[in-house]
């Protein structure tokens, strides 16, 4: 029996461990990858400990996945062998709740999640439902493209279906594995683009990813600096600071939406008064394939591309490490070379 090279948690809290596991068969709905490349996203944590309800061990992580269809089920239609794809957090749904009905894909009631309901991308191959499939341009490599099945279509996604038109003025909130995708995809979509960040130290960067302006939250008040300039359109929160965001309605224009992707659980203060004006304050959850697949494709023809970190697999626990502790710049990838 032909086996792989894996790394999967047997226990919650556990460490990563390699080891050698058969190959899997893809089921009639699914296709077969060979793993090219997967991102180590804080996601991750919900499967290294034990966090996501309903999680079984042993598990192999990983929901930023490119690699190459080897195979496919008898039943899958549009996909061949030899196509490069992608596999986010949606990792497939049941076409017939209600959410799915309506074609709100990433709210299926009974939705899969990549390395979560399933093994991911932490090995050197892995199965996937054919509707958690997204095409990759040829212009990105795996590596590349791998967080943007992430980071990257959470970020996309959230600003394009924010409200914000070319020429609004659009702020992002950290400048982190997020944060410095976002700041690309905000200028290249043609917003006035504002980075605000603790400290001086990534003013340099934050203009090099294409924020127009930058404002120093250790220095400056952002609310303020933002209402100077006549209050942000759109603010997207990509930092988990709770006490940050909440700072921040102060800084909207009247309209304005303040869009959060940050996974933080801790409460956040909001004045009810400071919305009566018509702000408001949102969510976004990353997005289903097909939406990856347009981010690529935006990203591939706007030279949009993460900063990235590569390990081998073997590397695993210390990649993992770096990412967890916010030593990767920014985000960081296994590669299976």
């Amino acid at each position: 029996m032909a086996t792989m090279k894996a790394a999967q948690i047997s226990k919650a809290g556990g460490d990563f461990e390699l080891v050698e596991k058969p190959i899997p068969e893809p089921e009639e709905n699914q296709v077969l990858i060979k793993v090219e490349a997967c991102g180590i996203c804080h996601s991750d944590a919900f499967v290294k400990e034990g966090m996501f309800p309903g999680i079984e061990f042993p598990r192999i992580p990983g929901h930023e996945v490119v690699g190459k269809i080897v195979k496919t089920g008898k039943n899958v239609k549009g996909w061949k062998e030899g196509e490069r794809v992608g596999v986010g957090w949606h990792g497939g749904h049941c076409f017939h709740c209600e959410p799915c009905r309506k074609g709100d894909f990433i709210n299926c009631e009974n939705g899969q999640i990549s390395g979560i309901s399933y093994d991911g991308g932490y090995a050197e191959y892995m199965t996937a439902p054919y509707e958690a499939l997204a095409r990759v341009p040829a212009e990105l490599t795996s590596a590349e493209a791998a967080p943007l099945l992430c980071a990257g279509i959470t970020t996309y996604n959230a600003l394009r279906n924010s409200g914000a038109k070319p020429g609004d003025l659009v702020a992002v909130l950290g400048i982190g594995g997020l944060g410095h995708l976002a700041l690309q995809f905000a200028r290249a979509a043609g917003y006035r683009t504002v980075a605000l960040s603790h400290g001086s130290s990534k003013e340099a960067l934050a203009h090099d990813m294409g924020a127009h302006y930058y404002i120093n939250t250790e220095r400056l008040n952002p609310a303020e600096e933002l209402s100077k300039m006549g209050g942000a359109d759109v603010i997207l929160a990509t930092a988990p600071n709770s006490k940050a965001i909440g700072q921040l309605v102060g800084g909207l224009s009247p309209r304005g939406n303040l869009v959060i992707v940050a996974a933080s659980g801790d409460a956040m203060e909001v004045v009810p008064f400071a919305l009566l004006s018509g702000k408001k304050i949102s969510g976004w959850p990353s997005g289903h394939a097909k939406e990856s697949e347009e981010t690529l494709e935006f990203s591939a023809m706007s030279g949009i591309k993460p900063k990235i970190e590569t390990f081998p697999l073997d590397k695993v626990n210390e990649a993992y490490e770096k990412m967890i502790t916010n030593k990767v710049r920014f985000r960081a990838v296994l590669t299976m070379d």
